[in-house]
C-alpha cells in the first residue's frame, strides 16, 4: 500500500508539496486566530511564500505557544470537534487537540499507510498493546487505521503479561503494537510458564516509545537482547507525536522512519533556527498538511533527528527519519560530555538485574548538570552498583550517581496520577 505520490521523483513531490503549502498558508489567514496574528505581527504576505525554501521566511511555533494560546490554533467551532486528544504541556497542563471528522479520516489514511510499511494486510489479525483512552492520540490512531486496512484488532491494552498470552492463544494475531521494553517481560512470563513463544502465531511487532536502532540504523542494545530470545519475529521502529497526527514507520530495510509527503513538510534547524542540509543533525520542525481543526506550520517538535533521502530498496522515493537521538531540552551537560537520555537508558538495557529505573537531572550549586539513576531490582548490592559504573565507565567515560530502590517503589513513580506511559526521565534543573 505505497500512496502513488510517495514514488513520484524528488522534484514531482516537492512541487506537490509547494501546493500544499499555499494552501495551507490561506487556509491559516481565513480560519487561524493564531497564525492571523502571526502574519500580522511580522507583516507576513503569503502571497509570496511560494516554495519550500521561503519556509525559512516564516516564524516557528513552539510548544510553549501552543499552550499560552491553545484555542487560538483551532481553525474550526467547537461544534465541529468530534474528538478531543492532548500531550503533555510544557508549563504542566495539557495541551489539547481537536479533531474535526476529516481530521480522523486523515488519522485513519496516515497509520495505514505506516503500519502498511511493516508489512500489515488486509485479513491480518493486529494485538494492540496501548491504551487508546485517556485522550490518547496513538490508540485511536492505531484503531482506525488497522480498520482502514481491512486488518483486525485486539484491544488488550498495556501491561499485564498474562492476559497478553492468553489474548495471543485464544485470536492468534499476527502482529503486535508494543513498547518494546514490554516484549522482553512477555519473554519473561512465557518462559516462566511453559508457554512456546518461538511458535506463536506473532510474526512482527510495530514498536512505539522507544527506539530500536542506533543513528547507523544497526540494531541498538534493546534490540539485540529482544532478538537474542526471539530471533523469528520482525521488529519495526515508529516515530510520531499527537501534534504532527502523522507517523515514521521504518520498512523492511529499515533504514529510517518514512515520511509521507501528502501529510507533513519537515525541517531540520539549528540552534538558531536555519535550516540544515540533509545529513546533518538538527531539531526536527514539522508543518502539517490537510489537517482541518489544529493545522500547525513550523512547528519545533524538541526531536534531535537526520533526515536521509538516498532512495529506498522498497520503492517509496520519500525522505527518511533517523531514530530520535534525544529532545532538544533534555540534553544533558555531564562533565564535559554532552549526553540523551536514550543513550542512558540503551546502557540499562544490558543488566537483567535492573527491572525498571528513573532518571533525574538536577543542578548541582555551581548550576552545572547532576545525573541520579534510580534503578529498581531485586539483587541490590555493591557489585551490582560497581559493574554498572564500570560498564557507564567503559562506554560513555562518566558515571552517574546511581541508587538502588524497590522494584515497586519505582513501579509507583514511573506511573503519576493522569499519566498514559511511563515516565522515565524527570528534569529537575532550574
Amino acid at each position: 500500500m505505497i500512496p502513488e505520490i510517495e514514488k513520484k521523483s524528488k522534484a514531482e513531490i516537492q512541487q506537490f508539496q509547494e501546493k500544499k503549502l499555499q494552501e495551507l498558508l490561506q487556509y491559516l489567514k481565513e480560519k487561524s486566530p493564531y497564525y492571523q496574528r502571526i502574519f500580522k505581527e511580522n507583516d507576513i504576505d503569503i502571497e509570496k511564500i511560494k516554495t519550500l525554501d521561503d519556509l525559512q521566511r516564516l516564524p516557528t511555533t513552539s510548544k510553549d505557544d501552543l499552550q499560552y494560546y491553545n484555542d487560538d490554533f483551532l481553525c474550526v467551532p467547537k461544534t465541529a470537534i468530534v474528538d478531543y486528544a492532548s500531550t503533555s504541556g510544557t508549563l504542566g497542563t495539557p495541551v489539547t487537540f481537536g479533531l474535526t471528522d476529516k481530521d480522523l479520516d486523515r488519522l485513519a489514511y496516515n497509520e495505514a499507510i505506516s503500519l502498511s510499511c511493516g508489512g500489515i494486510q488486509k485479513g491480518d489479525v493486529v494485538q494492540l498493546m496501548t491504551t487508546i483512552d485517556r485522550r490518547f492520540m496513538a490508540g485511536l490512531a492505531y484503531f482506525l487505521g488497522i480498520r482502514r486496512l481491512g486488518a483486525s484488532i485486539v484491544r488488550i491494552g498495556a501491561g499485564i503479561p498474562e492476559l497478553q498470552w492468553d489474548s495471543i492463544n485464544s485470536y492468534h494475531p499476527k502482529y503486535l503494537i508494543a513498547v518494546p521494553s514490554f516484549l522482553l517481560k512477555m519473554i519473561e512470563y512465557a518462559e516462566k510458564n511453559n508457554i512456546d513463544y518461538l511458535r506463536s502465531s506473532i510474526k512482527g511487532v510495530i514498536c512505539i516509545g522507544e527506539t530500536l536502532r542506533e543513528q547507523d540504523f544497526s540494531p541498538n542494545l534493546l534490540t539485540q537482547k529482544i532478538m537474542e530470545k526471539w530471533p523469528s519475529i520482525a521488529l519495526y521502529s515508529t516515530y510520531a507525536s499527537t501534534e504532527m497526527s502523522t507517523t515514521f514507520t521504518e520498512c523492511e530495510y529499515k533504514h529510517g522512519g518514512h515520511h509521507h509527503p501528502e501529510l507533513i513538510i519537515t525541517e531540520v534547524l539549528d540552534e538558531q533556527g536555519n535550516a540544515l542540509p540533509l545529513g546533518e543533525l538538527g531539531e526536527l520542525t514539522i508543518t502539517t498538511l490537510g489537517v482541518e481543526g489544529m493545522p500547525l506550520l513550523r512547528f519545533r517538535t524538541g526531536d534531535m533527528v537526520t533526515l536521509y533521502q538516498d532512495k529506498c530498496p522498497c520503492g517509496r522515493n520519500t525522505i527518511r527519519v533517523s531514530p530520535v537521538v534525544g529532545r532538544k531540552q533534555q540534553m544533558i551537560k555531564y562533565k564535559g560530555t554532552t549526553l540523551y537520555p536514550p543513550v542512558l537508558m540503551d546502557l540499562l538495557t544490558e543488566f537483567t538485574q535492573v527491572e525498571n529505573y528513573i532518571i533525574e537531572i538536577s543542578n548541582n550549586e555551581i548550576l552545572t548538570d547532576e545525573i541520579l539513576i534510580k534503578i529498581g531490582t531485586h539483587t541490590p548490592s555493591e557489585a551490582l552498583k560497581e559493574e554498572i559504573a564500570n560498564h557507564f565507565r567503559a562506554k560513555m567515560r562518566v558515571v552517574p550517581k546511581i541508587e538502588f530502590y524497590q522494584v515497586e517503589a519505582i513501579e509507583k513513580q514511573l506511573y503519576p496520577k493522569g499519566s498514559r506511559k511511563p515516565v522515565k526521565f524527570i528534569d529537575k534543573r532550574k
